[in-house]
Protein backbone atom coordinates (compact mmCIF):
# COMPACT_ATOMS: atom_id res chain seq x y z
CA UNK A 1 0.00 0.00 0.00
CA UNK A 2 1.18 3.53 -0.50
CA UNK A 3 -1.36 5.99 -0.24
CA UNK A 4 -0.38 9.67 -0.33
CA UNK A 5 -0.95 11.04 3.56
CA UNK A 6 -5.30 12.20 3.51
CA UNK A 7 -5.48 11.57 -0.45
CA UNK A 8 -8.75 10.05 -0.05
CA UNK A 9 -9.86 12.06 2.55
CA UNK A 10 -9.35 14.87 0.07
CA UNK A 11 -10.63 13.64 -3.08
CA UNK A 12 -14.09 13.35 -1.58
CA UNK A 13 -13.74 16.77 -0.65
CA UNK A 14 -12.51 18.00 -4.01
CA UNK A 15 -15.09 15.80 -6.75
CA UNK A 16 -18.64 17.17 -6.98
CA UNK A 17 -20.46 14.22 -8.77
CA UNK A 18 -19.87 10.33 -7.71
CA UNK A 19 -21.30 7.24 -9.37
CA UNK A 20 -23.43 5.09 -6.73
CA UNK A 21 -23.98 1.17 -7.84
CA UNK A 22 -26.71 -0.18 -5.81
CA UNK A 23 -27.92 -4.15 -6.18
CA UNK A 24 -30.65 -3.69 -8.73
CA UNK A 25 -34.26 -5.36 -7.51
CA UNK A 26 -35.02 -6.18 -11.26
CA UNK A 27 -33.46 -8.08 -12.58
CA UNK A 28 -32.16 -9.03 -9.18
CA UNK A 29 -28.67 -8.88 -8.08
CA UNK A 30 -27.01 -6.96 -11.01
CA UNK A 31 -24.94 -3.91 -10.01
CA UNK A 32 -27.24 -0.57 -11.00
CA UNK A 33 -24.86 2.29 -11.71
CA UNK A 34 -26.21 6.58 -11.03
CA UNK A 35 -24.48 9.46 -11.33
CA UNK A 36 -25.53 12.24 -8.74
CA UNK A 37 -23.91 14.87 -7.02
CA UNK A 38 -23.11 14.46 -3.35
CA UNK A 39 -21.48 16.55 -0.31
CA UNK A 40 -19.13 15.63 2.06
CA UNK A 41 -20.65 15.07 5.42
CA UNK A 42 -18.41 16.22 8.98
CA UNK A 43 -17.32 12.64 8.56
CA UNK A 44 -16.23 12.79 5.10
CA UNK A 45 -18.80 10.35 3.97
CA UNK A 46 -21.15 10.76 0.96
CA UNK A 47 -24.36 12.35 1.24
CA UNK A 48 -27.05 12.20 -1.39
CA UNK A 49 -30.13 13.93 -1.74
CA UNK A 50 -32.45 11.60 -3.86
CA UNK A 51 -36.04 11.26 -4.82
CA UNK A 52 -38.13 8.69 -3.63
CA UNK A 53 -39.59 7.44 -6.78
CA UNK A 54 -35.58 7.12 -7.88
CA UNK A 55 -34.36 3.74 -8.96
CA UNK A 56 -31.09 3.51 -6.69
CA UNK A 57 -33.34 4.71 -3.96
CA UNK A 58 -35.66 1.91 -4.24
CA UNK A 59 -32.62 0.03 -4.46
CA UNK A 60 -31.55 0.91 -1.08
CA UNK A 61 -34.31 0.61 0.48
CA UNK A 62 -34.47 -2.99 -0.59
CA UNK A 63 -30.36 -3.39 0.29
CA UNK A 64 -28.57 -0.93 1.49
CA UNK A 65 -25.44 -1.92 0.32
CA UNK A 66 -23.33 -0.04 -2.15
CA UNK A 67 -20.31 1.24 -3.83
CA UNK A 68 -19.43 4.92 -4.37
CA UNK A 69 -16.92 5.70 -6.74
CA UNK A 70 -15.51 9.25 -6.93
CA UNK A 71 -13.09 10.68 -9.59
CA UNK A 72 -10.77 13.77 -10.01
CA UNK A 73 -9.13 13.74 -13.59
CA UNK A 74 -9.23 17.61 -14.63
CA UNK A 75 -7.88 16.79 -17.65
CA UNK A 76 -10.02 14.15 -18.85
CA UNK A 77 -7.36 11.30 -18.05
CA UNK A 78 -9.07 9.32 -15.70
CA UNK A 79 -6.39 6.69 -15.98
CA UNK A 80 -3.33 9.06 -14.50
CA UNK A 81 -6.23 11.29 -12.36
CA UNK A 82 -7.22 10.31 -8.36
CA UNK A 83 -10.24 7.82 -8.12
CA UNK A 84 -11.68 6.39 -4.91
CA UNK A 85 -14.13 3.41 -4.50
CA UNK A 86 -16.34 3.16 -1.31
CA UNK A 87 -17.83 0.11 0.23
CA UNK A 88 -20.46 0.47 2.38
CA UNK A 89 -24.08 1.08 3.20
CA UNK A 90 -26.29 4.10 2.89
CA UNK A 91 -28.58 5.20 5.72
CA UNK A 92 -31.42 7.42 5.73
CA UNK A 93 -30.34 11.04 7.42
CA UNK A 94 -32.96 13.44 9.13
CA UNK A 95 -33.24 16.65 7.07
CA UNK A 96 -32.42 18.83 10.07
CA UNK A 97 -31.72 22.84 9.42
CA UNK A 98 -28.47 21.76 10.06
CA UNK A 99 -27.60 19.14 7.26
CA UNK A 100 -30.11 20.95 4.54
CA UNK A 101 -28.07 24.15 4.82
CA UNK A 102 -24.25 22.25 4.61
CA UNK A 103 -25.53 20.40 1.60
CA UNK A 104 -26.44 23.58 -0.02
CA UNK A 105 -23.78 25.31 0.66
CA UNK A 106 -22.18 22.99 -1.71
CA UNK A 107 -25.19 22.34 -4.20
CA UNK A 108 -27.37 25.41 -3.90
CA UNK A 109 -29.12 24.45 -7.14
CA UNK A 110 -30.68 21.19 -5.08
CA UNK A 111 -32.97 24.00 -3.03
CA UNK A 112 -35.38 23.33 -5.65
CA UNK A 113 -35.26 19.64 -5.55
CA UNK A 114 -35.92 20.17 -1.65
CA UNK A 115 -39.38 22.14 -2.65
CA UNK A 116 -40.97 19.17 -3.79
CA UNK A 117 -40.98 17.25 -0.86
CA UNK A 118 -40.40 13.70 -1.75
CA UNK A 119 -36.51 14.09 -1.89
CA UNK A 120 -34.16 12.41 0.91
CA UNK A 121 -30.66 12.18 2.54
CA UNK A 122 -28.83 9.45 2.74
CA UNK A 123 -25.22 8.81 3.78
CA UNK A 124 -22.89 6.57 3.22
CA UNK A 125 -21.42 4.46 6.46
CA UNK A 126 -17.94 3.18 5.19
CA UNK A 127 -17.06 -0.48 5.76
CA UNK A 128 -13.60 -0.30 3.32
CA UNK A 129 -12.22 1.83 0.38
CA UNK A 130 -9.68 1.86 -2.44
CA UNK A 131 -7.88 4.58 -3.59
CA UNK A 132 -5.46 4.72 -6.88
CA UNK A 133 -3.80 7.98 -7.21
CA UNK A 134 -1.88 7.34 -10.08
CA UNK A 135 0.95 4.87 -10.86
CA UNK A 136 2.26 3.35 -7.70
CA UNK A 137 0.06 4.96 -5.65
CA UNK A 138 -2.75 2.75 -4.53
CA UNK A 139 -4.10 0.58 -1.54
CA UNK A 140 -7.15 -0.47 0.56
CA UNK A 141 -8.09 1.19 3.56
CA UNK A 142 -10.86 0.26 6.37
CA UNK A 143 -13.30 2.79 6.83
CA UNK A 144 -12.45 3.82 10.62
CA UNK A 145 -8.83 4.72 9.26
CA UNK A 146 -9.95 7.68 6.55
CA UNK A 147 -10.15 10.39 9.49
CA UNK A 148 -9.74 9.04 13.19
CA UNK A 149 -10.27 12.41 14.33
CA UNK A 150 -13.05 13.87 15.64
CA UNK A 151 -15.12 15.40 13.82
CA UNK A 152 -16.39 19.60 13.75
CA UNK A 153 -19.43 20.11 15.09
CA UNK A 154 -22.14 21.85 13.34
CA UNK A 155 -21.53 24.77 15.36
CA UNK A 156 -18.44 24.89 15.34
CA UNK A 157 -17.83 24.91 11.88
CA UNK A 158 -20.74 27.24 11.39
CA UNK A 159 -19.36 29.47 13.67
CA UNK A 160 -16.18 29.43 11.41
CA UNK A 161 -17.95 29.87 8.42
CA UNK A 162 -19.79 33.14 9.82
CA UNK A 163 -16.78 34.91 9.97
CA UNK A 164 -15.11 33.90 6.66
CA UNK A 165 -18.37 33.47 4.76
CA UNK A 166 -18.50 35.55 1.57
CA UNK A 167 -16.04 38.28 0.82
CA UNK A 168 -14.87 40.32 -3.01
CA UNK A 169 -10.71 40.76 -3.42
CA UNK A 170 -8.66 41.01 -6.60
CA UNK A 171 -9.35 37.70 -8.06
CA UNK A 172 -13.10 37.97 -7.33
CA UNK A 173 -15.72 36.82 -5.53
CA UNK A 174 -14.66 34.15 -2.25
CA UNK A 175 -17.46 31.72 -0.72
CA UNK A 176 -16.33 29.31 1.92
CA UNK A 177 -18.68 26.03 1.85
CA UNK A 178 -17.14 23.40 4.46
CA UNK A 179 -14.34 23.41 7.10
CA UNK A 180 -13.10 20.24 8.67
CA UNK A 181 -9.60 19.59 10.32
CA UNK A 182 -7.86 19.06 7.01
CA UNK A 183 -8.90 21.53 5.03
CA UNK A 184 -11.43 23.46 3.64
CA UNK A 185 -13.73 23.42 0.81
CA UNK A 186 -13.98 27.00 -0.97
CA UNK A 187 -15.73 28.13 -4.42
CA UNK A 188 -14.11 31.16 -6.17
CA UNK A 189 -16.06 32.86 -8.96
CA UNK A 190 -18.16 29.79 -9.22
CA UNK A 191 -15.07 27.02 -9.47
CA UNK A 192 -15.26 24.67 -6.22
CA UNK A 193 -11.59 23.77 -5.11
CA UNK A 194 -10.40 22.15 -1.44
CA UNK A 195 -7.77 24.72 0.55
CA UNK A 196 -5.49 21.50 1.96
CA UNK A 197 -3.90 21.97 5.47
CA UNK A 198 -0.05 22.14 6.04
CA UNK A 199 -1.02 19.50 8.91
CA UNK A 200 -4.52 18.07 11.12
CA UNK A 201 -5.83 21.24 13.01
CA UNK A 202 -7.04 20.10 16.57
CA UNK A 203 -8.06 23.60 17.91
CA UNK A 204 -10.30 25.93 16.82
CA UNK A 205 -7.51 28.76 17.17
CA UNK A 206 -5.40 26.56 14.92
CA UNK A 207 -8.19 26.57 12.28
CA UNK A 208 -9.12 30.05 12.41
CA UNK A 209 -5.38 31.12 11.82
CA UNK A 210 -5.85 28.62 8.72
CA UNK A 211 -8.60 29.88 7.41
CA UNK A 212 -6.82 33.17 7.72
CA UNK A 213 -4.47 31.90 5.50
CA UNK A 214 -6.60 30.49 3.34
CA UNK A 215 -8.37 34.06 2.85
CA UNK A 216 -4.91 35.58 2.17
CA UNK A 217 -3.90 33.35 -0.47
CA UNK A 218 -7.28 33.30 -2.11
CA UNK A 219 -8.21 36.84 -2.14
CA UNK A 220 -4.68 38.61 -2.62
Amino acid sequence: MNIPAHAPLHLLHTAAVGTLATHARQPEGFPYPSVLPFAPDPQHRPTILVSRLAEHTHNLHADPRAGFLAVDAPDGDVLSGQRVTLLGTFEPVDSTPEVVQRYLRYHPDAERYLVLGDFTFWAMRLERLRYIGGFGAMGWLAGAELDPLPPLGFDEENALIAQFASHSGSKGEFQLLGVDRYGADVKLNGARSRFVFDDAKLKIETLHAALEDCMQRYMN
